[in-house]
């Protein structure tokens, strides 16, 4: 089977119709008709023998076959791009189009403030961040690469560990006015104290109470009526005053600096919590997925 201009650009549909979830909209991003689109994939998928797409009328998702083709194939079109930007003299030019599932509360807390940034400094980049509870399908959705807290996840995609943060215990100084300051972890299970639990997505329980010291872990069984899963509801009920809570370190301190919150047990602090990277292939990324991981390791500095 001969390697052409038809196939080429084949693929290219495909990779607009992935990132995009419909023909229409693929048809918007690469000024094409929609017949245009549809004649692409089906030329594409007669060359190859096989069927990419499973289409109804409300969605558009890759078959098993159309998956394995896309996850060989989107690298190779990424360093096809990455090798005409070298032989133009723009080898360090981050741009295109970056689509990236994140998770929430680092979006939120730590990533949404200095997005500004990144971009002023990448005018030629697209970005698209979608925040998610969950890794997904990252291939099947049209990810680049994915950003999530907890321990790895089962999967056939690349990872590697971007960080770890340090898990805290926090309250709001009118909390501890109210109900007094705990000087030991044992006492959020009595003395009449009020923890906040946060929903662990990848389990949908609570997060179990955990202390670290020198090795040693102890585990407490907190009481507490309210559980959350929206890291933006956890800060603002803490800082209001309601209830003890467990946050992570990055994207807190801001919090402790201006007296909102105050770390209970720091003796009790080791904890850690790691974030991780996923991509879909084991090829080197392109200069725009580069970019972006170097601007969050950046973060992760500043932000504790």
């Amino acid at each position: 089977m001969a390697f052409d201009e038809r196939m080429l650009n084949g693929m290219g549909v495909l990779s607009a119709i992935v990132d995009t979830g419909s023909f229409v909209r693929a048809g918007d991003m690469l000024n094409m008709s929609q017949s245009g689109i549809s004649r692409a994939m089906a030329r594409l998928e007669t060359r190859l023998g096989i069927r990419l797409l499973d289409r109804t009328t409300r969605s558009v998702t890759l078959t098993d076959e159309g998956r394995r083709f896309y996850e060989q194939v989107m690298p190779l079109l990424a360093g096809l791009e990455d090798a005409a930007a070298s032989v133009s003299g723009a080898a360090h030019r981050v741009r295109g189009r970056l689509r990236v599932n994140i998770d929430p509360y680092f979006s939120r807390l730590v990533l949404g403030p200095r997005l500004g940034e990144f971009l002023d400094a990448h005018p030629d980049l697209e970005l698209e961040l979608i925040t998610r509870d969950s890794l997904g399908d990252l291939v099947g959705d049209g990810f680049d690469l994915a950003i999530r807290f907890g321990e790895l996840q089962p999967s056939a995609l690349i990872t590697r560990k971007l960080f770890d943060t340090r898990i805290l215990t926090v309250a709001a100084p009118s909390y501890l006015a109210r109900h007094g300051t705990p000087s030991h972890p044992s006492q959020l299970a009595s003395d009449g104290h009020v923890c906040i639990n946060f929903r662990d997505s990848a389990t949908g329980r609570p997060f179990d109470w955990e202390f670290h010291k020198n090795g040693e872990v102890l585990n407490v069984p907190v009481k507490g009526r309210l559980l959350l899963n929206d890291a933006g509801t956890l800060y603002s009920t803490c800082i209001a005053g309601y209830g003890i809570a467990q946050v992570m370190e990055i994207g807190s301190r801001h919090f402790m600096r201006d007296d909102a919150l105050i770390e209970l047990f720091p003796d009790w602090g080791e904890e850690i919590f790691p974030a991780h990277v996923y991509h879909p292939s084991r090829h080197h990324p392109p200069a725009k997925t580069r970019a972006f991981l170097a601007f969050v390791a950046s973060l992760r500095e500043e932000a504790v």
